[in-house]
């Protein structure tokens, strides 16, 4: 992959001069090359070494994914309790000790069990971390900095990946086990520059001004915020954008259009720079509730308007087949991007400062359940109804941001609750 050969360049011109926003994206860099180290190994992995077939894979996942949902909430609570940092800091060695736990499993009940403990983990740490940048950064530099987080996020996958080349081409136990290690230390290294940041007490409220601490008193609860609740779902429908660009198009371009199989790789760089280059210009002007839901609005149109044109490519030779694909992977990604920069911005201002870590943990349980259900729905379209499924996709993201958009029209202040 060309791309991988200037990532490394792109990264260091991504990291910014800010101290504290230089170390977080460290912390994600480092973790996210780990990740893709390990991620691009996994699935070979179990299959050569482990002997657990791809459908054995799929279930565990598939369970581990469910549990992976009902983790946010209670993580969130408790980093809401002991304090973001102070969570991170035992979670991290937890992940470290769950990857390394791979390479001792032997059987399909042990991956199961391994794998819901890592997911936990996993999307635990997502919400807590999401709440430690909520106390950590400023108020009105937060989805900047969410976005080029996000940019050195998917440039360290890239990176990962690539460097999981030789892991794949050895293809031995030794080589994959070496992966996971390196992965462990990713984890291990991420905390020793978490480290070093600021604690934040839960109980203080960041503001565009001086900090100034907050009484519990009439501290919110997110399950009874129903305006929250109502955000969280229909962003959520945004959120099957992921399923559609990992599980929908390489199906359909295999099973329904003449594309050569290789343009599913070349989808994937596609919307891998696309974010690494723009997922920060794409946050500019998304800085309250009203333009937040206005990107999500614009990023569903865009959603809807990928699905089309992969539909249109089920009809048409190798040549336009290939290109309807690679056009819409970019229509898409660029509703991805604003999608993503606009519930960075509702997740932050529809929430209860005293309790981000509550109110994170069931935003991001919302995106897990997307993820989680989003194979099933793309069996449920696409493969079972051809480009009548892609339309019927098209309208779910239109009518989604569409209800984002006019459930938080009038919003000024947080909603009571009732």
């Amino acid at each position: 992959m060309t791309s991988t050969a200037v990532l490394p360049s792109a990264v260091r011109r991504l990291l910014p001069a800010d101290p504290l926003l230089r170390r977080l994206a460290l912390m994600s860099l480092v973790n996210t090359v780990g990740n893709g180290l390990f991620v691009t190994v996994s699935v070979l992995f179990l299959t050569r070494s482990v002997g657990l077939t791809p459908s054995r894979i799929a279930l565990g996942l598939s369970v581990a994914g469910v549990c992976g949902v009902f983790a946010g909430v209670p993580m969130g609570r408790l980093a809401d309790r002991v304090g973001s940092k102070r969570l991170l800091m035992v979670v991290g060695p937890l992940e470290a000790l769950a990857v390394l736990g791979y390479a001792f499993v032997h059987s399909f009940a042990a991956f199961v069990a391994l794998a819901c403990v890592a997911t936990v983990l996993e999307r635990g740490a997502a919400a807590v971390r999401s709440a430690l940048i909520a106390r950590t950064l400023p108020a009105e530099t937060q989805v900047r900095s969410r976005s080029l987080l996000r940019s050195v996020m998917n440039a360290g996958l890239v990176v990962g990946s690539g460097g999981a080349a030789l892991a794949l081409q050895s293809d031995s136990y030794a080589g994959y086990v070496t992966m996971m290690v390196l992965d462990a230390a990713s984890f291990l290294g991420a905390t020793a520059l978490l480290a070093g940041l600021p604690d934040r007490d839960p109980t203080v409220r960041r503001t565009t001004g001086p900090q100034a601490p907050v009484a519990p008193v009439g501290r919110r609860t997110v399950l009874r915020d129903r305006r929250y609740l109502l955000v969280t779902v229909l962003h959520a429908l945004l959120e099957l954008q992921l399923p559609v660009l990992t599980v929908g198009i390489p199906l359909w371009i295999v099973l329904a259009t003449d594309a050569p199989a290789a343009v599913v790789a070349a989808v994937d760089v596609v919307n891998c720079l696309l974010v690494v280059v723009f997922q920060v210009r794409a946050s500019r002007g998304v800085d309250d509730v009203p333009s937040a839901a206005r990107a999500c609005a614009r990023g569903g149109l865009l959603l809807a308007g990928g699905c089309l044109l992969y539909a249109a490519a089920g009809s048409g030779p190798a040549a336009v087949a290939t290109a309807a694909v690679l056009v819409g992977a970019l229509v898409h990604s660029l509703g991805e991007l604003l999608t993503s920069a606009g519930g960075w911005t509702l997740s932050l201002d529809l929430a209860d400062p005293r309790s981000h870590g509550e109110y994170q943990g069931v935003f991001m349980s919302g995106q897990a359940a997307a993820h989680v259900i989003g194979p099933l729905v793309i069996s449920l379209t696409v493969v079972a109804h051809g480009a009548v499924g892609w339309a019927v996709l098209a309208g779910v993201f239109v009518l989604a941001g569409a209800a984002l958009q006019a459930a938080v029209r009038h919003t000024e202040q947080p909603a009571a609750i009732g």
